[in-house]
């Protein structure tokens, strides 16, 4: 496992992205370095659940493999396609549930960066930039929803690789993982300071347990599985 204060990067400079799309980030960050030790290549077909500006697409293309992205928002979809056309790089781009828009298709390669931070709603937002990140009250809305689609999106001896805060529990998600028989591990972390929508939640996650009394950090992980 691997741990920095922070992640460095290896993607597409200069992405352009509409109002409310999620720009990359140190989850994104994190999430390329560890899409980079995979073995992609013409033959890989790789999948990406909520694309957002498509930079882990474009990163995945750029590298020859032959890469599906999906998002729920309409203006992520856009700019992926935009960014895509803007450099010239081959990316199929779907609007929609993943679960529905990947049905019947099995892939090399998923990867993921879901909405994970704690809301005090439990339904997920509709539209607004907070379908980004919200992801009911644990945080674990979207993310337990991949850990069950896995073995259906991922050809035998495929790889899932999943970004997610620590908060959320990263032992669930292996547990989860292992109950549908991936071979899952952690196999990076970094730690980041809060951001802007954790500072503005701090008393209600502390008073859900989610957080220590002025803690500054957040701790990411990468959770890596394999499909037997």
């Amino acid at each position: 496992m691997s741990c920095s204060a922070l992640p460095g990067s290896t993607l597409p400079a200069g992405l352009i992205a509409l109002p409310g799309v999620y720009r990359p980030q140190a989850d994104t960050r994190l999430l390329a370095e560890a899409l980079d030790h995979e073995d992609l290549g013409p033959r890989t077909d790789v999948l990406e659940i909520g694309t957002g500006t498509g930079a882990l697409a474009l990163h995945a293309a750029g590298r020859g493999a032959r890469v599906t992205a999906v998002d729920v928002s309409w203006p992520a979809v856009v700019t992926a396609r935009l960014n895509a056309l803007r450099r010239r790089v081959p990316l199929r781009v779907l609007h929609g549930d993943f679960a529905a828009r990947a049905a019947r298709r099995r892939y090399d390669l998923v990867v993921a960066n879901p909405p994970y931070v704690p809301a005090s709603q439990a339904r997920l937002p509709s539209h607004g930039p907070e379908r980004a990140w919200d992801a009911g009250l644990d945080g674990r809305t979207v993310i337990d929803r991949i850990c069950s689609a896995a073995p259906a999106l991922l050809s035998p001896g495929g790889i899932l690789l999943m970004v997610h805060s620590a908060m959320c529990g990263a032992e669930e998600t292996i547990a989860r993982l292992t109950r549908v028989q991936l071979v899952a591990e952690v196999t990076a972390t970094a730690s980041i300071p809060w951001g802007p929508v954790l500072r503005s939640r701090r008393a209600w996650l502390e008073r859900q347990g989610l957080a220590a009394q002025a803690e500054q950090w957040e701790e990411l992980v990468i959770i890596r599985a394999r499909h037997l």
